[in-house]
């Protein structure tokens, strides 16, 4: 209510409490006040009723929520549902207009300003997560291989000579999609092996720029945040070579905001060298539902051009979300969630070392992943051929999710290309093994269950010489 409507409240109610009501909702307001003129991620979280509040205030300023609208066009923000109505708070029109994603709605003044938050409140979480010199940032309602694809299609008016795309390689089918998708070639460079580690093969990159040639390659498609024992790459070195031969560099961020290290080798990568845009996931990162991603970048003009390929309008769902996460959370409480993730990462190594141990096994030696563990599976490969993927399936039976088990000399064909070693990241890597991760919401009993739980299924299969139950074959995990 405004001051004229409590005004009136006082005739009807104790002016007192109508007063100490009043106050309350200045202290709401106070908060949407230094959220509208700062733009940045409040330093406490909000409760839900401010949150709730906020979103009711801009819903109203939608045509589709006005009283006495007439709405005479295709596409009015009219909404069969009403449960479908109230899952979205009423802002039905989505975000952007049929020439760019960011740009402002008429008909929905509401989502429009809720669309301009998220990318500024967003901006600022990236600049706290380590990336400070981020210039540029917009939430795109993809998840991260199709934003990937996003920004080659972009790159693709700068350079329309340009055909390939240079590639270290990781084995995640969507990232490998994304380029075949934007209608390019990727170069694949297979990682080189330093002790237990896959890292990126710099002179096999150089080799192919000067093959190929610079005007012939639309950009270096570099990664962060990936499977141990594969680590990120060498970002500062990559950047140096992009900026060297005028190359542009797109980063697969993916889970790497959660991690200080990965967020650190973009911000060096971008002061060294040249980073054109780096991509990260909404959910893996922020906690809320699977399909919306960050796309950010050095240069503010190169960003809009990305925001301006995407055509037409936008689901409003995946900045809703993680607006109404990042007001809830507040810096204090994101930033918790980050500490706890590095102590459940160390909590986590130390269980898996001591497990290993027991099994006649050993954790691989990855320091420069800050995010995935893997632990060697030599001696399940000895019993049987067929333990380590059976070893996957016991797993996924039993209620552990996100453990992927890695057998030796898988192939596996993606978009036309035979990966060799698929899903280990190299053509023969030496061992099979297990990953876990600790990423951002992870907990201390997660870890606990899934060792003990891990630790059943390894004395099983030994027992059993490798052989489980039928219902434990039905299902076989990896990717």
């Amino acid at each position: 209510m405004n001051s004229d409507n409590f005004n009136l409240s006082e005739k009807i109610v104790s002016p007192s409490y109508i007063r100490q009501g009043s106050q309350a909702r200045r202290g709401h307001e106070q908060l949407i006040r230094q959220l509208l003129e700062q733009g940045k991620c409040p330093e406490e979280g909000w409760s839900e009723s401010t949150v709730e509040l906020f979103l009711s205030e801009l819903a109203v300023m939608d045509s589709n929520n006005f009283l006495g609208n007439c709405g005479v066009g295709e596409r009015e923000g009219r909404v069969a549902s009403s449960l479908v109505a109230r899952r979205h708070y009423r802002l039905i029109h989505g975000i952007g207009r049929s020439g760019d994603i960011a740009a402002i709605q008429p008909k929905a003044a509401g989502s429009s300003l809720l669309n301009k938050l998220t990318n500024s409140v967003v901006l600022d979480v990236l600049k706290l997560a380590g990336v400070r010199s981020v210039a540029s940032c917009f939430v795109v309602p993809m998840a991260t291989g199709m934003s990937l694809t996003l920004c080659f299609l972009t790159l693709r008016h700068r350079r329309p000579k340009a055909r390939y795309i240079i590639w270290p390689r990781i084995d995640q089918k969507s990232c490998f999609k994304s380029m075949i998708t934007a209608g390019f070639e990727p170069v694949v460079v297979e990682n080189v092996l330093e002790g237990d580690e896959l890292r990126t093969d710099l002179e096999a990159v150089e080799r192919k720029i000067e093959e190929l040639g610079a005007e012939n390659i639309l950009c270096v498609h570099s990664t962060t945040s990936c499977f141990a024992p594969r680590v990120p790459d060498r970002l500062e070195e990559l950047s140096s070579l992009c900026s060297k031969h005028d190359i542009p560099h797109i980063v697969n961020n993916a889970y790497g905001v959660q991690s200080s290290k990965c967020m650190h080798l973009i911000q060096q990568g971008a002061r060294v060298g040249r980073i054109d845009a780096f991509v990260q996931s909404l959910d893996k990162n922020f906690m809320v539902p699977v399909g919306g991603a960050i796309i950010a970048g050095f240069d503010e003009s190169f960003i809009q051009e990305i925001s301006k390929m995407y055509p037409g309008r936008a689901s409003a769902s995946p900045s809703l979300d993680v607006l109404i996460t990042l007001l809830t959370l507040g810096v204090c409480g994101y930033k918790k969630y980050l500490s706890e993730r590095k102590e459940i990462y160390s909590f986590l190594a130390e269980q898996l070392k001591s497990l290993a141990s027991a099994h006649g096994e050993r954790l691989l030696h990855t320091p420069h992943n800050p995010i995935s563990l893997a632990m060697s599976l030599d001696g399940l490969q000895a019993n049987s051929d067929k333990a380590v993927t059976q070893l996957g399936s016991m797993l996924f039976t039993r209620q552990v999710s996100g453990a992927r088990v890695i057998p030796l000399g898988k192939e596996q064909t993606v978009s036309g290309h035979t990966f060799r070693g698929f899903m280990s990241h190299s053509e023969s890597y030496p061992c099979p093994y297990l990953n876990a991760a600790s990423a951002v919401g992870i907990t201390r009993e997660d870890v606990t269950v899934c060792i003990k739980r891990l630790d059943k299924c390894l004395k099983t299969l030994k027992k059993e010489g490798g052989a489980v139950s039928s219902s434990d074959q039905e299902v076989s995990i990896g990717e």
